[in-house]
């Protein structure tokens, strides 16, 4: 009973405490600079959130921690957005791009009227939205619906800790991001036949959609050198600064040429028109869907998944679905990493997904046609009109 009381107190200090820092709007950010790693000209700032300076949450582990243990999670992450944006905003010489974290647990609630504000008043600078990787695969809705937002206010994304998982790799072309972020454990780690992996598919979609790549966790001038190898453009590590205040960055270090350096937002691209059957059939001409050919495109789709690391399933099927198909289709399931099914398809249209690093397969039927492609824009394309469905 002692115990269980000192565990109940405890939880009510944690509260009291993550409490006071929401009331107080107590967070305040840091900002580290993020360089051109040839001109080391500072082509902008990542914005990282301190709790209150000499507490116990000043560090964002602990911070963080005890919003998650208290239910508030999703307000402190909106708070340190807010804060990030304010600061920047006030300062005398804004940074040519602001890259504020999104926290993939708290993507699933609206933005806050202070954050809509701010954002709408007009921003003397380009925010890029960092995604960390869990977001792709925890909250693949909301992320939508969040990077269509961002993109519609002209505002750019970011994937951070690109090769910590090969999720990341395999949902990278269905977020298309601005930029793209190598995790600093490529860096440390440059001679696996995972990380040259990692950073073939990366270089490979940035030539394909003009990403910049940016090395995090660049220390010492030997890791530069790596960072460049590995095909990064820009970088942050304590190597070009810690995070400090942002009236500490020196304005004349700016690259106010930056933000042009990022692909112009694309406002609906997150969320595609049309059905996944007219832009798979718009890919490649449509035949008729016959048991024969609906099947030899199932065993396509399982040799794709097979010949994968990790593959990503990604399934809608209408009632009407033959017993056969749905057969196969739940075999395929077995051999992902992950497998999302869509419980309202679109009309009668069948379509089913295979993502890979790199790669992927999509097969759509409407009526007595069937479409297949493995066009990878295509299939990421198809990918988000399917992921804009979920809640």
């Amino acid at each position: 009973m002692h115990i269980a009381a000192a565990r109940d107190a405890a939880g009510r200090d944690t509260a009291s405490t993550i409490g006071g820092v929401l009331e107080g709007r107590s967070v305040q950010p840091l900002f580290q600079p993020i360089v051109d790693l040839e001109t080391r000209a500072v082509v902008g700032v990542e914005a990282l959130a301190r709790g209150p300076a000499g507490s116990a949450l000043e560090f964002p582990d602990r911070l963080f921690a005890a919003a998650r243990d208290s239910g508030r999670l999703g307000e402190l992450d909106m708070l340190c957005s807010e804060r990030a944006l304010e600061c920047a905003v006030a300062t005398a010489h804004p940074p040519p791009l602001l890259f504020v974290n999104a926290e993939p647990a708290a993507l699933n609630q609206p933005l806050s009227p202070r954050l809509v504000d701010l954002i709408q008043a007009g921003l003397p600078f380009r925010e890029v939205l960092e995604f960390t990787e869990r977001a792709l695969p925890a909250v693949p809705g909301s992320m939508m619906r969040i990077a269509a937002q961002a993109q519609a206010w002209g505002n750019g994304l970011a994937l951070d800790d690109v090769g910590v998982d090969p999720m990341s790799l395999a949902l990278l072309p269905v977020l298309e991001p601005e930029v793209i972020k190598l995790d600093m454990s490529l860096i440390r780690d440059p001679c696996t036949a995972s990380t040259r992996g990692v950073c073939a598919v990366v270089r490979a979609e940035a030539r394909r959609t003009g990403a910049m790549v940016v090395a995090e966790g660049i220390e010492t001038e030997d890791e530069l050198a790596v960072a460049r190898e590995l095909g990064a453009v820009w970088g942050q590590g304590w190597l070009f600064g810690r995070p400090i205040a942002l009236d500490q960055i020196d304005p004349a270090s700016y690259d106010t040429s930056a933000p042009h350096s990022l692909r112009a937002a694309r406002p609906g691209f997150h969320r595609p028109a049309g059905t996944p059957y007219e832009a798979v059939a718009a890919s490649a001409p449509a035949t008729a869907a016959t048991p024969d050919s609906v099947a030899l495109a199932l065993a396509r789709l399982h040799d794709t998944a097979i010949g994968l690391e990790t593959a990503i399933v990604v399934a809608a099927l209408p009632a009407s679905t033959d017993a056969a198909t749905s057969r196969s289709l739940q075999d395929l399931a077995g051999l992902a990493r992950s497998v999302i099914l869509l419980d309202h398809p679109v009309g009668e249209e069948l379509t089913a997904i295979v993502l890979g690093p790199g790669e992927g397969y999509a097969l759509s039927t409407r009526a007595d046609h069937l479409a297949t492609t493995e066009h990878l824009p295509t299939v990421a394309e198809v990918t988000r009109m399917l992921l804009n469905r979920l809640p």
